[in-house]
């Protein structure tokens, strides 16, 4: 896998979903998709307001269908003020291949931090009810003066080896990467005892999980950071790639610096949120980047065969 091929392979994108409203703070972004056993790809973003308290702006998860995995169009609407939430972040969009159905996931700030929630299961990705929405994973904390996680965002859900994973972003004071899993989905329990990668070099302020994408022997794992001198580093988002050959162990593949960020930067370089989906041989990469105009929108370009090693 040569890094500076896919760079430029990934420079060469479409656009999937432009933010609702062409002005500074709008998003379309942070996408999950999911491939049906014929070949339908369902994907589901957050739709982002500008005028809202900061972590209130996630309006509507939005959820899409495309035949070819470039061109979609919205088949479903979840809106925050349907659930009874403040906002949405980053949903989780899988089919389950035990029942046949598909699963949605996603995540609101309550009273007492950041919480996963899913929604009942449906044939059918245009189904999902959202007054079905419930609490599957929650940080509990003691009110001791010490720093201790204060909520769980932006789920990563996948079956792998017989066992649902989950990768999250904890927060206690910063953004740090956490692996759960879980038999059914619904109870989680970690898989580690502390943070899956360090903060440290190039993301020292924030590091968070984007994707993970099994490979024929280990996976690979798309993480995401900010730096601390970097302006405004909460939202200034850029994209590395780690390796772990058994989801204990974690290797960064690109210490230095991110390997990612926008083409068409202005004030934010953000390249995040980003979905890696194979499909015969290809891999798919759906991401949220920042336009000159400071608002992101919705992108994907695809990795071909000679540089996925899928030959």
């Amino acid at each position: 896998m040569n890094l500076r091929s896919i760079v430029e392979a990934l420079a060469d994108y479409t656009v999937v979903l432009q933010p609702d409203r062409d002005v500074p703070e709008w998003w379309a972004g942070a996408p999950s998709v999911a491939v049906s056993p014929d070949g339908v790809f369902y994907l589901a973003a957050r739709m982002r307001e500008g005028d809202s308290p900061r972590g209130k702006r996630g309006y509507e998860i939005r959820i899409l269908r495309s035949t070819d995995g470039l061109h979609f169009t919205p088949i479903h609407h979840i809106r925050r003020e349907d659930v009874g939430v403040s906002g949405f972040e980053r949903p989780a969009l899988l089919w389950d291949h035990g029942t046949g159905a598909y699963r949605l996931y996603t995540c609101t700030g309550l009273q007492q931090g950041w919480v996963i929630l899913r929604f009942d299961d449906s044939p059918d990705p245009g189904g999902f009810r959202p007054t079905t929405a419930r609490t599957v994973l929650s940080a509990s904390y003691p009110d001791d003066g010490f720093v201790h996680v204060t909520g769980y965002k932006d789920p990563i859900v996948f079956h792998d080896q017989r066992i649902w994973h989950m990768f999250v972003i904890a927060i206690d004071r910063v953004e740090r990467i956490r692996h759960f899993v879980s038999d059914t989905g619904d109870d989680w329990q970690p898989a580690s005892a502390g943070p899956v990668m360090p903060n440290d070099g190039w993301h020292n302020f924030f590091t968070r999980p984007a994707s993970v994408l099994p490979l024929s022997v280990g996976y690979l794992i798309v993480y995401e950071g900010s730096n601390l001198e970097w302006r405004d580093p909460v939202y200034n988002i850029a994209t590395g790639l780690a390796y772990s050959p058994d989801l204990s162990s974690y290797f960064d593949l690109t210490p230095a610096s991110p390997l990612l960020t926008s083409t068409t930067a202005r004030d934010y370089h953000t390249w995040r949120y980003s979905a890696w989906v194979p499909r015969q041989g290809r891999i798919f990469v759906y991401f949220e980047a920042a336009r000159p105009n400071n608002t992101n929108e919705l992108r994907v370009a695809v990795l071909e065969p000679e540089l996925t090693g899928t030959e």
